[in-house]
């Protein structure tokens, strides 16, 4: 079941403004959908909360699911690097929720969550109300832009972070095709951890294989507030050198901590000014800023604590934390990574609610990074949850990078991104 705008404005016509005893509408429209049984709310339909609805359903459908999303389309930022390089077009990584919602009995709210009432047990929207039983959080990311001076709410339109897919996509992707040849492309790399740690170097060689066909005097300025490529370091330099020799400066340990979005300039620890004819800035990030008005977010004020066996916030009770805004140990934060959080969060939610014993994860992630429109890398780990330090550790031993840079890879990467999509959204 899917309830959009159009069907909510239909149903308060439909009303005629009253209840069944005479009372307005307006009075009562604070629950926008009255709780009959036992219900989880997950808010966020990404990579994680998608799956942790699916599953729940799939695992016990006397479990009601309403999963509430913003957005009528996912777009995945995984490949969303490609469509910046010229290589995919934006509807190769965009999904939608009707088919899910269908076919396993999920209630699907198009809404924006507001405000979590934790004690009261409710989502608050700008729809009305939704109480649960149990809430899962998968809010994704937002940006510490405080600690960038002349960072302004207008800044990422002028220049973009292009880090949460859609219109940050397009963007970037029209002003490096608006780009001069012979211009400077100027990528800033936050300190670690941030989401999809291979990204910011697939980006950079999807810029550069747009340079050096379509712009080839131009250069790109990679300023890392990292020492160095912490992410399949040797691979991306190995390609770098084989196919883009001139056309990308990369520079360890350059924090930019300002910028001027009306020139085109950012400074390198306040000192050093840095102007490119396009920059994409990258902020520091921190869990989804709904996380933090549920109160789960750790006293560092950026990501959120968990129980990692069962994800349920350390910090309340009854509300679950998955994908990246969550502290999962050992597993980076990756889209892979919140498929597996997913699903073992989703099987010991139908486990406590049933009074039955949770189970630990055993989950995978694999990241795939094109350095060539056909050619990629990939870096590959096994985990579990070691009971002793109550953890996510990564199995030894298990996984590690590919030999080299392929055109297997890249195959593997195609057929994960249409599976999984798949899996999110049927």
């Amino acid at each position: 079941m899917t309830i959009d705008r159009r069907s909510f404005i239909k149903l308060l016509s439909a009303g005629a403004g009253f209840g069944a005893v005479g009372v307005p509408f307006a009075a009562k429209a604070n629950e926008l959908m009255p709780k009959k049984g036992r219900r989880v709310v997950v808010v966020g339909g990404g990579y994680g909360g998608t799956i942790a609805a699916k599953y729940i359903r799939m695992n016990d459908p006397t479990i009601e699911v309403v999963l509430v999303e913003r957005n009528t389309k996912f777009v995945s930022c995984p490949f969303s690097n490609l469509v910046i390089g010229g290589n995919r077009q934006m509807s190769d990584i965009t999904i939608g929720y009707d088919k899910l919602g269908k076919n396993h009995g999920i209630t699907i709210v198009h809404a924006e969550v507001t405000d979590i009432d934790a004690a009261g047990k409710k989502v608050v929207t700008d729809k009305g109300t939704l109480s649960y039983d149990r809430l899962v959080l998968s809010p994704g990311i937002d940006f510490r832009t405080e600690e960038i001076e002349g960072y302004t709410a207008d800044t990422a339109n002028k220049v973009p972070h292009a880090w949460k897919a859609g219109d940050q996509t397009t963007l970037l992707r029209k002003q490096l095709t608006d780009m001069k040849d012979g211009g400077t492309f100027v990528l800033s790399i936050p300190l670690s951890p941030f989401r999809c740690p291979p990204g910011p170097y697939e980006r950079t060689s999807q810029i550069a294989f747009y340079l050096k066909k379509h712009k080839p005097k131009s250069k790109i300025l990679v300023l890392d507030s990292n020492p160095d490529i912490a992410s399949k370091g040797k691979l991306f330099r190995k390609g770098w050198d084989k196919y883009y020799q001139g056309l990308i400066e990369y520079k360890g340990a350059q924090k930019v901590t300002k910028v001027d979005a009306a020139s085109n300039t950012v400074w390198v620890d306040g000192i050093e000014a840095v102007k490119g004819d396009v920059v994409n800035l990258v902020p520091p990030q921190r869990a989804g800023a709904i996380a933090a008005k549920a109160g789960v977010v750790g006293p560092d004020g950026k990501w959120c604590p968990v129980n990692q066996q069962t994800f349920e916030s350390s910090m309340v009770p009854d509300i679950h934390v998955i994908g990246d805004a969550c502290i999962a140990g050992a597993m980076p934060k990756s889209g892979y990574s919140a498929n597996s959080e997913a699903k073992i969060c989703a099987l010991n939610i139908v486990a406590l609610m049933n009074g039955r014993e949770t189970i630990s994860l055993s989950g995978i992630n694999t990241c795939y990074s094109f350095i060539t429109d056909d050619e990629a890398v990939s870096v590959a780990a096994v985990y579990t949850f070691d009971e002793e330090k109550k953890a996510i550790v990564s199995v030894k031993d298990s996984g590690g990078v590919s030999p080299d840079l392929s055109k297997l890879e890249a195959t593997y990467a195609e057929s994960w991104l249409r599976n999984i999509l798949t899996e999110m959204s049927s």
